[in-house]
C-alpha cells in the first residue's frame, strides 16, 4: 500500500506520519489490513525529523497547485490524506494565494486520484471555518455551512467537492471538520487560532507570548494525540458511515484564552514559565468570534471517536508528547 500525505512536513502530517509507520498497516476497501510499504510525505519544504528517516518514506517538496507534480505524486496511491492548505489568517491576508492553494490544489489532488482509476481512498481536511454568522451555541451534524471568510469557503468548496467525486465514484472521500488542533508544536503561524497553542506552548518553554484575543475568548480544541486518533479511526471506517455529505464534524472541547493560560500555572511544575499579555487585534478578534462556541456532533460520538477528557489532559498530552521537541525549536 502507498500512502501519500499532502501537508506532509507540517505538524500533523509528521504526526500522521509516524504513528503509520509505527502501525505498519492500514485497512483497504473491503476493510482488511494490508501492509504500508511506501509513505510519500509531500508539500512545499521536504519533511525531516525524529521517526521520518525510515526506507518507507519519500519526502519530496513542490507546489500542490501544480496539477503535473501532484499527478506524479499521487502516482499508485492506495491513500491520499490531504492536510496541504493556506491557513485562515493567512488565505484571508492573501485572496488570490488562498483560492491558489485551498481550491486548486484541492482539485488538484482529486483529479489526479480520479484519474488512477483505482477509487483511492481520500481523506480531505476541512475546519470549523466553514460555519459562521448567526450560530448556535452548539453546531450539529446539520448545521448549514455559512462561511464568513475566505479560507471558510475554501474547505466549504473542498467538501463539496470530496461529495461530488466519490458520489461520481471516482474516489471514496471523507472530509472531516476539525476543531483547533491544541497545543502543536512550532512557531507561531498565520492562523487565527494560532494563540490556542501559543498561549501554552510558549510559556511552558519559558518564552513571554502575546495573545491577540481577549481572555474571554472561546475556542473548541482537540488535542493532537487525539486527532492523530481520529484520522486512522475515520480511514478505516467505510466512506459510506459519515452519511451522503461524506463529512465528519469532530467534537472538542470549549476553552478560554484565560482558562488555557491558567491550565499553564497547574502544569508547571519547577519551570520558570513565560508570561501571557493581552493585546488586542481586532482583525483576529473578528475570525475568531465568527467560529462556533460549541461542538455537538452525534455522529462522531455513535461511530467512537473520543475527545479529550479536560483541558489539564490536552496539556499533559503536550507535556508527554512534544514537550521536549518544542524545547529544541525555542532553542533555535
Amino acid at each position: 500500500m502507498k500512502v501519500v500525505i499532502t501537508g506532509g512536513a507540517g505538524f500533523l502530517g509528521k504526526k500522521l506520519a509516524r504513528r503509520i509507520l509505527q502501525q505498519g498497516t492500514l485497512a483497504d476497501a473491503e476493510g482488511r489490513p494490508q501492509t504500508v510499504n511506501e509513505l510519500l510525505l509531500f508539500d512545499v519544504g521536504k519533511a525531516s525529523g525524529p521517526g521520518l528517516d525510515d526506507p518507507r518514506v519519500k519526502a519530496i517538496a513542490g507546489d500542490i497547485a501544480n496539477s503535473a507534480t501532484v499527478q506524479s505524486i499521487v502516482q499508485g496511491a492506495t491513500t491520499v490524506f490531504h492536510f496541504a492548505a493556506v491557513v485562515s489568517a493567512g488565505a484571508e491576508a492573501d485572496f488570490d494565494l488562498g483560492y491558489h492553494v485551498n481550491l486548486d490544489g484541492t482539485r488538484n489532488v482529486l483529479e489526479a486520484c480520479r484519474a488512477l482509476g483505482t477509487n483511492p481512498r481520500v481523506i480531505f481536511t476541512s475546519s470549523l471555518a466553514a460555519y459562521g454568522g448567526d450560530l448556535p451555541p452548539a453546531v450539529t451534524d446539520d448545521t448549514p455551512l455559512t462561511p464568513q471568510t475566505s479560507y471558510g469557503a475554501q474547505k466549504s468548496i473542498g467538501e463539496f467537492l470530496i461529495r461530488d467525486y466519490t458520489r461520481k465514484g471516482f474516489l471514496r472521500g471523507t472530509a472531516v471538520r476539525l476543531p483547533t488542533i491544541c497545543v502543536r508544536t512550532g512557531l507561531p503561524n498565520k492562523a487565527a487560532s494560532t494563540w490556542a497553542s501559543s498561549v501554552v506552548r510558549e510559556p511552558l518553554t519559558g518564552v513571554d507570548v502575546v495573545c491577540p484575543v481577549t481572555p474571554q475568548t472561546v475556542m473548541v480544541v482537540l488535542s493532537p494525540r487525539k486527532t492523530v486518533e481520529a484520522f486512522l479511526r475515520l480511514h478505516d471506517l467505510p466512506a459510506d458511515a459519515f452519511g451522503p455529505g461524506r463529512t465528519l464534524l469532530l467534537n472538542g472541547i470549549n476553552v478560554t484564552a484565560k482558562e488555557l493560560e491558567r491550565a499553564v500555572a497547574r502544569h508547571a511544575g519547577n519551570r520558570k514559565v513565560g508570561k501571557v499579555t493581552w493585546q488586542h487585534d481586532p482583525a483576529i478578534q473578528k475570525i475568531c468570534d465568527g467560529w462556533p462556541q460549541g461542538i455537538n456532533s452525534a455522529r462522531a460520538r455513535t461511530l467512537g471517536f473520543e475527545v479529550d477528557r479536560d483541558l489539564d489532559e490536552v496539556v499533559r498530552h503536550f507535556i508527554a508528547d512534544d514537550l521536549d521537541e518544542q524545547l529544541k525549536i525555542a532553542k533555535g
